[in-house]
């Protein structure tokens, strides 16, 4: 791909560094960009700039939030006895698109996968204990992709929490087997909650 200018050259660069983004797009991207006024490209870039600066991780619930406690964490209306544990920001997203969870989340990180390297101690795994342990929370929902990872994370977990007296629960199946738990339906995953079963570790 040619370029007329190294300014173009440069942004398209940067476009195409995005998940999902090839060339052929960043350009397109950008070339829209171009054809907006000053103001609104000025704008855009200020946007991302403010919130790559003034993003920061919930200290709860390892949510991004503009503050130290994300604004699920201090909703009054969300019952504190309840926790969701989720892989990431995505899934929490995901599930909060169902509106069938009015609970409190906490994000890990990612799950266990000794391949990778990922082990308990690079995850948001104490600070789950930690809250747990509190005893305001009475039950953990773990809503974990259900693959070969994910089972072994939800089995760790539950093993480190009915110790403190926790009632540990996971999503109904109807999320496949192998499935990341982002591309699932709103339907299927709003169900998946409701319909949650106690989880043994045996």
């Amino acid at each position: 791909m040619t370029f007329s200018s190294k300014l173009i050259e440069k942004a398209v660069e940067a476009f195409a560094t995005l998940p999902g983004i090839g060339r052929k797009t960043a350009l397109r991207l950008v070339l829209h960009l171009l054809k907006q006024d000053k103001q609104t490209t000025e704008q855009f870039a200020t946007a991302l700039t403010a919130m790559r600066d003034g993003i920061q991780e919930c200290k709860s619930c390892h949510n991004f939030s503009d503050a130290e406690l994300c604004h699920i964490c201090t909703d009054p209306r969300r019952d504190k006895s309840l926790v969701c544990v989720v892989e990431n920001v995505r899934d929490l997203m995901a599930i909060e698109d169902t509106s069938q969870y009015r609970g409190l989340y906490h994000i890990l990180g990612g799950i266990i996968s000794p391949i990778e390297g990922i082990g308990p101690s690079d995850l948001n795994i104490d600070s789950l204990a930690e809250r747990v342990a509190a005893g305001e929370i009475k039950e953990a929902i773990m809503a974990i992709s259900p693959t070969i990872e994910g089972e072994t994370t939800i089995y760790y977990l539950t093993k480190k929490l009915q110790p403190l007296g926790v009632q540990v629960s996971a999503i109904a199946r109807g999320v496949s087997f192998g499935g990341d738990l982002e591309y699932a339906d709103e339907v299927t995953l709003g169900r998946s909650i409701v319909a949650r079963m106690p989880y043994e570790a045996k």
